[in-house]
């Protein structure tokens, strides 16, 4: 965060140099680098936040650690963001300068989570995690993708975690070969996605069984006793 205020907020020349007292744009030297300067913005700024090559990631990557920056990734699934979603993002970004979070796409959560699954399409995640504070950049982790590919492209300086996500065996291979350090967080959410979804059924029944037939038979009957045209 210090960097990015250097970067952002310092004066570009002192009094009486004809600067008028402006502040410092980086976007030249951004776009030098191949990073837009809207990674930086307030705004969701989703078509540039998203990037799907992990190609493209790694340069941008290795822009950002020219300028300075300390590299943050996270993953997940975040199907119907809630409190414990945004608390969790907000705390993986404190850890550096610029957070990465990579989704699970729609096919590796219905493999991991069954048919049902996710109830909101990835598009629409990718774009409610880019409005959450703190998500610099955005991106899909893929069936096909080996195993770690997205960790392996960032190699970041810290790779934020739950508890349940990699064994002590795995965290000791990841930090000495692909992330400066692991930093494993407790879930904070209250409730998670699939008991809350188990709430929106109950509070939502279907009709009994018994019901939806006797409907059924009313509606054939009515349209049994109109005239034919």
């Amino acid at each position: 965060m210090k960097r990015i205020r250097q970067l952002f907020g310092r004066p570009s020349g002192r009094p009486g140099d004809g600067t008028g007292g402006k502040r410092f744009s980086p976007a030249p030297l951004l776009s030098s680098l191949g990073v837009s300067s809207s990674l930086f913005a307030d705004a969701s700024n989703f078509e540039q936040r998203f990037i799907e090559d992990y190609g493209q990631i790694e340069t941008t990557v290795n822009a950002l650690r020219t300028l300075g920056f300390k590299v943050v990734l996270t993953s997940g699934s975040f199907d119907i963001i809630h409190e414990g979603h945004s608390m969790y993002l907000e705390a993986a970004r404190q850890f550096g300068d610029f957070l990465i979070v990579g989704l699970d796409s729609d096919e590796k959560i219905r493999a991991r989570k069954g048919e049902n699954r996710p109830v909101v399409p990835q598009m629409e995640r990718l774009r409610m995690v880019t409005h959450q504070r703190g998500v610099g950049l955005v991106t899909l982790k893929q069936t096909h993708h080996p195993k770690w590919a997205l960790i392996k492209a960032v190699r970041p300086d810290v790779l934020v975690a739950t508890e349940d996500t990699y064994t002590q065996a795995e965290i000791r291979e990841l930090e000495a070969s692909y992330c400066g350090r692991v930093e494993v967080l407790e879930r904070m959410a209250t409730v998670s996605t699939s008991a809350r979804l188990r709430e929106i059924i109950m509070a939502n029944p279907a009709p009994p069984v018994s019901a939806v037939n006797a409907g059924s038979v009313r509606g054939k009957l009515a349209s049994a006793g109109q005239p034919k045209t």
